[in-house]
Parts: C-alpha cells; structure tokens; sequence
C-alpha cells in the first residue's frame, strides 16, 4: 500500500490568532529554542510553531513522498532518530533501515537500534529544519501527523567536535532540491 492510498487524517484547524501572536514573541524571544515546548507552553500544535519560524528555516516536503525520502534517509549511515512527547525525548542513533508497507504500516526492521511500524499513512506534512538549536546549527528531516504533532525526526549527526558530520549535511543539503 502506497501513502497516497492510505487514509489520512486531516490537520486541525488553524490556532487563534491571538495564540500565534504569542508564539512569534516567543520564537523572537529565543530564536533557538524547543518547538515543542513553545507549542505546549501555547497550547497549539508543534506544526503551528515550526510554521512560524522563518522560512528560509524549513523547507516543505509532500507527505506524498514519505517513502522515496525514508529509503534516501536509509542510505545515510547512523542518524540520529528522536521522537519527542510530553513525556520523554528518546534519542537513538542507528541506521534507518528500509521498510515495506503491510497491516496498515509501514514496517522497518534490520540489524539497527532503530525498527518497528510506522502509521505512513497519517504523515500530513514533512519539512526540512535548518535552525540554530541552544546555539549551534541543527539540521533535521520532520514528519508530522495531522493533529500537527511531530511523529519523529531524523537529524544530521554531530562528530565528537560537535560539528555536523560532512557528509550527512551534504546529503541533507541535497534533499532540498531532490525532494522540495
């Protein structure tokens, strides 16, 4: 089953603009701070932020192309993987492996840290991060559900410098022009 055939969820309605307002003071106020926690400390969807930082920031994908993106993303070596929920932000590092879609998932399994079952089919939109991060740059693939909420990122590892590895930014650099 392909992510285009599945049934997906539409995004919520946008937030009040009086809420938005505040999340640009915020976002001014710290340039580089969490997402999430400026969408919870607001009450509006992760989405809803990151739309708001500037755009030469982030760079849309179809959600249409989740699966040619992933299959690129595999090829990157260990990335770092984070799911991020109120409750925990788990990082792990390992190889994106390829998947298949069956059961209504999008399973991926391998000799990786990282594996399981993805909802492909409620990704509604997909963006490219390019912003400073507690003051160093931070480049990251994230997909969003169509509650706004983020289901995962894949970000650009750091060397032990804590410099983004080369060849990773590289690749990442491409997807703007590959996959936008």
């Amino acid at each position: 089953m392909s992510i285009s055939q599945a049934t997906i969820t539409a995004v919520q309605d946008p937030p009040p603009s009086d809420a938005m307002a505040r999340v640009r003071r915020m976002l001014a106020d710290k340039p580089d701070g969490v997402i999430e926690a400026v969408a919870r400390e607001v009450g509006v969807p992760t989405l809803s932020v990151l739309e708001q930082i500037p755009a030469g920031q982030r760079v849309a994908i179809a959600a249409e192309r989740f699966e040619p993106l992933w299959r690129e993303l595999a090829t990157w070596g260990d990335v770092l993987f984070i799911v991020n929920t109120p409750d925990i932000v788990l990082e792990c590092e390992g190889a994106l492996p390829v998947g298949s879609f069956g059961h209504g998932y999008y399973n991926i399994h391998g000799d990786s840290p990282i594996g399981g079952h993805i909802r492909a089919g409620n990704c509604r939109a997909i963006y490219l991060v390019d912003r400073a991060f507690h003051g160093r740059r931070s480049c990251s693939v994230q997909f969003f559900n169509g509650a706004g909420e983020a289901m995962f990122k894949v970000f650009v590892r750091r060397d032990a410098g804590r410099e983004l590895l080369a060849g990773q930014l590289a690749r990442f650099e491409a997807l703007k022009t590959q996959f936008a």
